[in-house]
This record gives structure tokens, sequence and C-alpha cells, in this order.
């Protein structure tokens, strides 16, 4: 047994994160640049028209409204233009980030298998060393009669399979195995706990 905690698939780890939200707005500000230079250019005209409203120039308010009008529509024509450019390549960026995830997840799912199978060896190990105690005999000789008993129940299962291939005829695997199919996760399990008893 080590003294290294067991790596858990809860961990949080953003070893595999792509892209964080800075590096989004970068790069969406590098993609669409007039998208917010169409924004500044809103801004300027409704604070020009902010002004000339105190200052009392009524004609250079409507200029100013008419220059946020044009800067918006500008704003939108960019939108849509940039859209339908980089249509394709935001969808290759989603598929690829779909990809990420996947990978993610099985990275992960990976991890806790490991995990639950390194504690189910200590798990072992430390029943073997009790039973050893019990017994007043070596670890060994415990873990040699395990790997024994689970080599045994490995040839049962052998056995098992190789008696259902005879009894329904040497070409109907694919019967065998659509018959294991149809089995559902909890007949698995409980077959794998309890040894095929029901």
């Amino acid at each position: 047994m080590s003294n290294t905690p067991l790596p858990s698939s809860f961990d949080g780890d953003n070893e595999f994160y792509e892209e964080n939200r800075w590096q989004k707005f970068s790069r969406r500000l590098k993609e669409e640049p007039l998208i917010p230079l169409g924004c500044v250019l809103t801004c300027m005209a409704l604070f020009g028209a902010s002004r000339s409203i105190r200052a009392g120039d009524h004609n250079r308010t409507n200029r100013m409204f008419r220059a946020r009008i044009y800067a918006q529509g500008f704003t939108l024509v960019a939108m849509i233009a940039g859209s339908v450019y980089w249509q394709t390549d935001r969808q290759k960026r989603k598929e690829f980030d779909k990809v990420v995830e996947e990978r993610k997840a099985r990275e992960k799912n990976e991890a806790w298998i490991r995990e639950l199978e390194a504690r189910d060896e200590e798990e072992k190990d430390i029943r073997r060393m009790r039973e050893a105690r019990r017994r007043g005999v070596s670890v060994d000789v415990v873990r040699n009669e395990d790997a024994e008993k689970e080599a045994k129940k490995m040839e049962e299962g052998k056995r098992k399979v190789l008696d259902q291939l005879a009894e329904k005829g040497a070409g109907s695997i694919v019967g065998v195995e659509t018959e294991a199919k149809k089995k559902g996760v909890l007949e698995s399990v409980q077959e794998m706990v309890w040894g095929g008893k029901k």
C-alpha cells in the first residue's frame, strides 16, 4: 500500500481545458474586429449627442443621432457578414470542442476505473493479510490461493461459454453473443458478485 493519494475523477483537473474566457474574447476580437469598432462608433455618437443636447445645439444633436443609426447599421452588417464568413470555422470548432469533451469524459472515466481497481486491490491485500494472520501463514500463500481461485473461476466461465456453444451448435456464436447482450447491467453485476447464482 502506498501513501500517495489515489487519483480521483472528481479532482476538477483543468489540464485539458482548451481556452479560457480571455483567450476566447481575444480570439473573437481578432476574428471580427469590425464589431467592436461599430460598438465604439455607436458609443461615440451617443456621447456626442448627449454633449450637443446639453449645449443646446439641435442641428449637431440630429447629426449625432443619424451617426448613431449608421454606426448601429454598420455593426449589424459586420455581425451578419462575420457570422456568414466564420460559419464553417465555428462549426469545426464546435465539433473539436465536442471531441475534446468526449476525450475528457473518457479519460475521467478511465481514471475513475483505475482508482476503483487500485482500491479493490488494496482491499484484497488487506483481506489477504487478515486471512494470513488468522491462519498463521504468510501472505504469499494466501495470495497464491486467491490466484488459483480466480484462475478456476476464469476456467469455469470459459467452460460455460463452450457448453453453451455445444448446446446451440458450432455455428451459433452469434446467438451466445446476443444472449449475453440481452443481459442488463444489473444481471451482469449480480452474476459477477454471486458467481452466477440468483
